[in-house]
């Protein structure tokens, strides 16, 4: 198992880059078995959950390249089989998005439960009853997932039963090789949903709608080879501010797409942390003192999440951490997932101020002066919270488990170094 040590109380200061974005990187590599051609993608971050899934394709048939300088070229000349590596697929939840592929491309996909952070229920349910409008056939057994299409998928107008990412991706690879016009409505519409159409429409595909909740599709017959950026990932970036504003540091977050923080900005806001936007960089001064700012007539203050544009649930654990170093009371309300706060307890032993009110809300009083502690992380983004709230601690806190993290964030404690963090990998 490998660990941090990390030493608080130590404000980072500097500048850095976000890596690609790892939501966009995982279907933009399942996007590649939609072609016999040559697919390359750059800004593709080099980090746990990009090599599984790169081995996947590549098990099935794909040529992978090594990842060098966050560059990777997939060519899935053909496929071998329909059924994924079963011990690579429970490793992420991703996994499951070879079902558009396969299908389109196969006729067939055969897929065990996928893996991923234990964060709450995460039902597979928008996946399948939208595969079931366009035709396919799906056989569920407790462990696995069947699902063919013999006589080719068919075009349809999908009313998503909820505004999930993974299900908007899944049913726009099945739809971009059906023949007729596919039409998603309640489809989600995140920055990496816009990555992944932006890949498509570039391989090929015929798609409208991009950035909206309505999404048309007109299948064509092939898609074709394509060289394509991975956009920055927003929840580093977010997660990047926050660790500046607790620690009382100053960073400069280069080519980070702004106009993608405006809700960050007005929920971070709400902790009393303030940015300034320079082209396409996001400066964060130094903030002497946090304070909540009080919702109008001295209302309780409220941080809660919600799909795009709403404030990320994957921002969440961020928001926690920093509202233990703001001066006043905040509700932190998660209503997307009904186990992702049970991680505060590990922010209490630190010496937070929490109130666990139920699986989805917190009230966390603050300023908490943080002590080190020996922690393990739970899944990526209550791990870099964690990393955030042990460089505030007096002392030296050790984080177990850092694979977690590694899933999402590439070679953090390298690029924290560089910002005078005291942080050491031991393995």
């Amino acid at each position: 198992m490998t660990r941090f040590l990390i030493d608080g109380r130590q404000p980072i200061s500097g500048a850095i880059e976000p890596k690609g974005s790892k939501n966009a990187a995982l279907p933009a590599i399942a996007a590649t078995l939609l072609t016999d051609e040559a697919v390359t993608l750059t800004r593709l971050p080099d980090i746990a959950d990009v090599r599984v899934m790169a081995n996947l394709v590549q098990e099935m048939g794909a040529s992978v390249s090594s990842i060098c300088g966050n560059r990777c070229t997939f060519k899935a000349a053909s496929i071998h089989h329909s059924a994924p590596d079963l011990m690579l697929s429970q490793l992420i939840r991703a996994s499951f998005l070879l079902a558009g592929p396969l299908l389109a491309r196969t006729g067939s996909a055969i897929l065990p439960r996928p893996g991923g952070d234990r964060i709450g229920r995460r039902p597979l349910d928008a996946h399948i009853l939208a595969f079931q409008e366009m035709g396919a056939e799906v056989e569920i057994s407790p462990d696995s997932y069947r699902l063919t299409a013999p006589k080719g998928l068919k075009p349809a107008d999908i009313f998503l039963v909820e505004m999930s990412v993974m299900a908007t991706e899944n049913i726009l690879m099945a739809a971009v090789l059906t023949p007729g016009t596919t039409h998603i409505h309640n489809a989600a519409s995140e920055p990496h949903i816009q990555d992944l159409c932006r890949l498509l429409i570039a391989m090929g595909a015929r798609i409208e709608g991009v950035g909206s909740n309505v999404l048309t599709v007109e299948g064509v017959p092939s898609l074709h080879g394509a060289t394509h950026e991975i956009g920055p990932d927003y929840l580093e970036v977010g997660s990047f501010i926050g660790l500046a504003a607790a620690t009382g540091g100053d960073l400069l977050i280069r080519n980070c797409r702004p106009r993608e923080h405006r809700m960050t900005a007005i929920a971070f806001g709400r902790l009393g942390i303030e940015w300034e936007v320079r082209g396409n960089d996001i400066y964060v001064p130094r903030h002497a003192r946090l304070e909540i700012r009080e919702d109008m007539h001295g209302a309780l203050t409220k941080i809660d999440d919600g799909p795009w544009p709403a404030f990320p649930a994957d921002l969440v654990s961020i928001a926690l951490v920093i509202a233990t170093q703001a001066a006043g009371t905040i509700l932190i309300h998660e209503k997307m997932f009904e186990s992702r706060l049970f991680w505060v307890d590990k922010l209490i032993s630190m010496g937070a101020r929490i109130i666990l009110c139920d699986p989805h809300r917190a009230v966390v009083v603050g300023p908490s002066p943080l002590f080190a502690q020996r922690l393990s992380s739970p899944d990526i983004r209550a791990g870099m919270a964690l990393v955030i709230a042990a460089l505030c601690a007096e002392g030296q806190s050790e984080i177990q488990n850092v694979e977690q993290i590694d899933r999402g964030y590439e070679k953090l404690d390298e690029r924290l170094r560089a910002l005078g963090a005291r942080i050491e990998r031991v393995d």
